[in-house]
C-alpha cells in the first residue's frame, strides 16, 4: 500500500504537470471504488484550472477555484501523466482531461482507492477531519506523544499507526522508526517515558524524509504509461528480515503480527 512517503512524492511528481492547467474533462470509466466517484465529477469539474496540488496523510488534494478534488490511492492504485489519446488499460478508471492534450490518469487494481470532490473546506470532510497532525509538522514531537499516548494500553506500533494520532505512519516505517528509536513494538504506549517518546518522534521523522530523499533519487517516470508504480524502497534496517541478522548487533529479526500486520524487531536493541 503507497504510504505517506508514496504519496508525498507522487505528489511531487504530478504537481508541474497539473498547477496552472485547466481540466477539460473527467472520464469515470468505473465509479465503483471504495467510494462511489460522483455521478455529475464532470459537470463539477470542466473548465476549472488547478491551483495547487496538496497532501493531508495519505490524501491528495487538488484545490480548483470551485472546490477541491480528493484522490487515494488506496492499496494498489497509482497516477500518471500521460497524453490523453492513449488508449486506457483494464485498471484505468479515471481520467482528468487537461487542455494541453495530457491527462492524469488513475490506475487501480483493486479500487480500494478514491476520487471524491467537495466544494467546502476539503480539511474538514469527514474523511479528513479527525486526521492528526503530520508527522513532518512542528506540532508532531515528543511532548505531543509523550501526553497522547498516557494511560494508553495499546502497543505502541498501533498507536503510532492511528491516523487519529499522526497521519501517514505506515506499517513499514513503523517498524523502522521503532528499531531507530530502540522500543519494542508490543511495548504499550503509556509505558514509554517522555525522553523515549522524544527518540521516537525524532526516529519517525528521520524514517520518513529519508523515504521521501529516496523517492526524489529514484524517481519513478510519472510520465510514462508502462507498467508499475515501482515504489522506491529504502534499506531497510528489519521490514521483512525475519531470522537475517541485525544490521547492529547481529542478533536475528524477529517476526510477530500485531493488529493483523507483520512486525519486525530486534529483540536486543528494542526494549
Amino acid at each position: 500500500m503507497p504510504e505517506l512517503p508514496e504519496v508525498e512524492t507522487a505528489r511531487r511528481g504530478i504537481a508541474p504537470h497539473l498547477v496552472g492547467q485547466a481540466i477539460k474533462r473527467a472520464i469515470v470509466r468505473n465509479r465503483h471504488l471504495r467510494w462511489p466517484v460522483p455521478r455529475d465529477l464532470d459537470a463539477q469539474i470542466a473548465g476549472q484550472v488547478v491551483r495547487q496540488v496538496e497532501r493531508r496523510g495519505k490524501y491528495l488534494l487538488l484545490r480548483l477555484p470551485v472546490g477541491s478534488l480528493i484522490l487515494h490511492l488506496g492499496m494498489s492504485g497509482s497516477l500518471r501523466i500521460i497524453d490523453s489519446d492513449i488508449p486506457p488499460d483494464k485498471h484505468d478508471h479515471v481520467d482528468f482531461v487537461l487542455a494541453n492534450g495530457r491527462c492524469l490518469r488513475l490506475r487501480d487494481p483493486r479500487r480500494f482507492g478514491a476520487v471524491l470532490f467537495t466544494r467546502r473546506d476539503p480539511l474538514q470532510h469527514k474523511l479528513l477531519r479527525q486526521l492528526g497532525p503530520e508527522p513532518l509538522s512542528d506540532e508532531f514531537d515528543g511532548d505531543f506523544l509523550y501526553v497522547k499516548s498516557r494511560g494508553r494500553k495499546i502497543a505502541v506500533k498501533l498507536f503510532i499507526m492511528d491516523s487519529k494520532m499522526v497521519v501517514g505512519i505506515g506499517n513499514i516505517y513503523a517498524n523502522e522508526a521503532l528499531f531507530l528509536a530502540g522500543i519494542h513494538p508490543k511495548r504499550a504506549a503509556g509505558r514509554i517515558s517522555r525522553e523515549r517518546c522524544q527518540r521516537l518522534s525524532v526516529a519517525i521523522k528521520q524514517v520518513l524524509r529519508a523515504a521521501i530523499r529516496a523517492g526524489g533519487t529514484t524517481l519513478r517516470d510519472f510520465t510514462a504509461e508502462d507498467g508499475q508504480p515501482g515504489y522506491f524502497s529504502l534499506k531497510l534496517n528489519v521490514y521483512g528480515r525475519a531470522g537475517e541478522p541485525c544490521l547492529v548487533c547481529g542478533t536475528p529479526i524477529r517476526h510477530l503480527t500485531l493488529g493483523q500486520r507483520s512486525t519486525y524487531y530486534c529483540p536486543h536493541c528494542q526494549h
